[in-house]
């Protein structure tokens, strides 16, 4: 099994800040109070992990069933009761950080002319075009947030 070299520059620019918005997404999904220390601290190991389990050559997509997993401990660990809502807060934020990165990948490698190598070889450019989906991911918190509130008040 041969190691794979991803800059730690990425896992600060990129995953910290990828893995702490999807941690956001899934403590209101799963009716967490939005305690920013937590969550920044929960964000920083599942980018951590994901990071390390990266280093090695496994199969796509074994980081993010681990992600999933972490997710969830983590939530039943912040949260009282609803295992269920927890395991589906996980999936969801999961599912709906797949979605913004395909979409914003597909959307601005297009407009930019970006190709896939070149997000290979260009760490700049590579951080850059993925922070679209990092923004979308606080901003579908944020909104879920208040109309959770909203319901709440009503």
């Amino acid at each position: 099994m041969g190691f794979i070299n991803i800059p730690f520059i990425a896992l600060l620019l990129q995953g910290i800040p990828e893995q702490t918005a999807m941690v956001t997404l899934a403590f209101v999904i799963a009716r967490i109070p939005l305690r920013w220390n937590k969550i920044l601290l929960i964000g920083i190991i599942l980018a951590v992990s994901a990071y390390v389990v990266r280093l090695f050559s496994v199969p796509f997509g074994v980081h993010s069933f681990l992600l999933i997993i972490l997710l969830f401990i983590a939530l039943t660990w912040q949260g009282k009761g609803d295992f269920s809502l927890f395991l589906i807060a996980s999936i969801l934020s999961f599912l709906a950080l797949a979605i913004f990165e395909f979409a914003c990948l597909s959307l601005l490698m297009s407009v930019f002319g970006v190709t896939p190598e070149t997000l290979f070889t260009n760490l700049g450019i590579t951080i850059a075009i993925t922070e679209p989906q990092v923004l979308l991911l606080f901003l579908s918190a944020f909104l879920l947030n208040k109309l959770i509130q909203k319901k709440r008040l009503n």
